[in-house]
């Protein structure tokens, strides 16, 4: 199995944590925007081969890796909507980031105001949610977890008023698996 992505990059980092987790053997084999252009139809990480497999998005090589292992991926429908409002919120993130970075005034758009209202409704919902101190950790709480440390690794968002979330984070970052993962 061949999980191909950046050390930078939240999903990707959720897909090496399960495999931490799982202990399934793969090789990781880094990858720029370039590469991930030229190697996958998204022309994004993560992108995963393993034989006559090949994957695309977090979400199912999170679902592969987990039912490799003889574990569920997401079992009900709620967790599988937390898991969907993290992921539109680190979405919108990665999307405004990449916007700015090239050059967009985020304020200037409808849109980009749009986009930055729904991280802000999204932290304050999260924020809201009663989240372990020590593991196991779910799935959403990884994907949770991955998606506050790069968004204020990247500086884009500010939990400083969500004090849940402060403390969830200092409590999963003692955890091995997200321990040793950080982006480089």
């Amino acid at each position: 199995m061949k999980l191909y992505g950046s050390y930078t990059s939240p999903f990707v980092r959720h897909c090496r944590i399960a495999l931490l987790e799982t202990g399934i053997a793969c090789d990781f084999i880094e990858t720029d925007q370039a590469g991930s252009a030229a190697q996958s139809p998204t022309k994004r990480v993560p992108f995963l081969e393993d034989g006559d497999i090949f994957l695309t998005d977090s979400s199912s090589i999170l679902k592969h890796i987990r039912e490799k292992s003889g574990t569920a991926f997401l079992s009900s429908a709620s967790e599988l909507d937390l898991f969907a409002m993290v992921n539109t919120a680190l979405d919108a993130t990665v999307n405004l980031f990449f916007l700015q970075r090239d050059g967009v005034d985020l304020q200037a758009y409808e849109y980009t105001r749009r986009q930055a209202a729904r991280v802000e409704s999204s932290l304050a919902e999260l924020n809201a949610l009663t989240l372990p101190m020590h593991a196991p950790y779910s799935d959403v709480e990884l994907r949770l977890a991955c998606y506050l440390f790069w968004g204020l690794f990247r500086k884009r968002i500010n939990i400083d008023a969500h004090t849940n979330l402060q403390q969830f984070l200092a409590g999963i970052d003692k955890y091995k698996p997200f321990a040793d993962t950080p982006p480089l």
